[in-house]
């Protein structure tokens, strides 16, 4: 009876997996359907998933020559390279300090970085703004990036991740005569790629995905990231063109999907090993 009780247990628990995953997958796959509808079709009073007539290369065509599809892309990908980069270069340093050497003010760096957990973007927004406004940089690269170079979110998925990892491995590395730095640069680093794709993920994601701060310093499609770039898109399309409204979304959400599908194993790894599961 045991083992056909784990096997009813089992069954169990994959059909609720199953049922969740659909349900997470509904908006997805419906946006695909619209995407590869006309649009008498989308505005007709019969619901159907798969389209009488396949338009996603038309809806295609259309998304990439009303804006400038190919550009917005280029700018996401360099905005969150670049966000993601100095992210890394900045966090780990930080978070090594706090996990492995000892000073008087780790305790109160450690409540500093909990502190600026709470504190949204929206909360600094507008001096930020008003900064950049003075110097000159708004509609750039760096006015795009710059208020996100220091994740404390980074800092801490790092600082639970290198806690982790055995004293005994730094303190061979420092009586080989390694100082600190190089430590960081040839041992630290090297093993910790698995929290570093984790958290490559999550600012890859919330970076491509924000509309807020783009919105805000952003005024032209020239710098327009992807969310941005489909609000340009349905302005422009007066908000009726459905079909390629959604396919305009499907090339811009793509990438994210591929991305995550790639790095799934590596992801999956480091959320275990930070100690960060929901």
């Amino acid at each position: 009876m045991r083992p056909i009780a784990l096997f009813s247990m089992r069954n169990l628990r994959l059909a609720v997996l199953s049922a969740g995953a659909i349900l997470f997958l509904t908006p997805y796959i419906w946006m695909i359907s619209t995407a590869a509808k006309s649009r008498e079709e989308i505005f007709s009073s019969s619901l159907s998933l798969w389209p009488e007539r396949w338009a996603l290369w038309e809806n295609l065509a259309k998304a990439f020559s009303r804006v400038p599809m190919t550009q917005l892309l280029f700018n996401g990908l360099i905005v969150c390279a670049l966000i993601f980069f100095i992210q890394v270069v900045i966090a780990i340093p930080c978070a090594y300090a706090m996990a492995k050497l000892k000073f008087r003010a780790a305790q109160t760096m450690m409540t500093l970085v909990m502190l600026g957990l709470l504190i949204p973007i929206h909360a600094t927004a507008l001096p930020i703004y008003v900064v950049l406004n003075k110097v000159g940089m708004l509609n750039s690269y760096f006015a795009l990036s710059a208020p996100f170079f220091i994740s404390v979110f980074g800092i801490f998925l790092f600082l639970q991740f290198f806690r982790a990892m055995p004293d005994d491995l730094i303190a061979a590395a420092r009586l080989d005569g390694m100082s600190e730095m190089a430590i960081v640069n040839r041992v630290i680093v090297p093993n910790a790629w698995p929290a570093v794709t984790a958290f490559a993920i999550f600012s890859v994601v919330a970076h491509w995905n924000d509309l807020f701060w783009p919105l805000i310093v952003i005024t032209s499609t020239e710098r327009a990231t992807p969310p941005l770039g489909l609000l340009f898109f349905r302005a422009a399309e007066a908000g009726d063109d459905y079909g390629a409204l959604m396919a305009a979304t499907l090339v811009i959400t793509l990438p994210l999907v591929v991305a995550f599908l790639a790095a799934q194993r590596r992801f999956i790894e480091g959320i275990t090993l930070t100690g960060l599961k929901g």
